[in-house]
């Protein structure tokens, strides 16, 4: 289950929905396997320069390479900036999560 991270400064006219569907379908492109990318975007009113900054955080898994990561990375940052018109500083990192994370699914109980 990955995860992925938007900041932006609000003054960027930004489909954040848009871009974290389209990072969830790169990632699937690359490990059909990874599921659903949950994403969290958050717009900054205070800044200092137009910025995008997107985080996006996976499992750490064999073939997870450095090859893996090098595509995925340059697919995402290509996706991405096709959805930003304006001019920006852009900020992308990948995090690989070590075996003591703990990710999965909450079902509430009716009480």
């Amino acid at each position: 289950m990955p995860h992925a991270e938007l900041k932006y400064s609000a003054d960027l006219e930004i489909d954040a929905e848009a871009i974290l569907a389209e990072v969830e379908a790169v990632i699937l492109r690359h490990d059909d396997g990874s599921g659903e990318c949950k994403g969290r975007a958050y717009p900054a009113t205070a800044f200092h320069h137009s910025h995008v900054i997107l985080e996006l955080s996976l499992l750490s898994k064999p073939h997870r390479d450095e090859a893996f990561t090098n595509a995925l990375l340059t697919d995402v940052e290509h996706a991405v900036k096709a959805r930003i018109g304006q001019r920006c500083f852009f900020s992308l990192s990948l995090n690989y999560s070590t075996g003591y994370y703990v990710t999965n699914e909450h079902v509430a109980e009716r009480l």
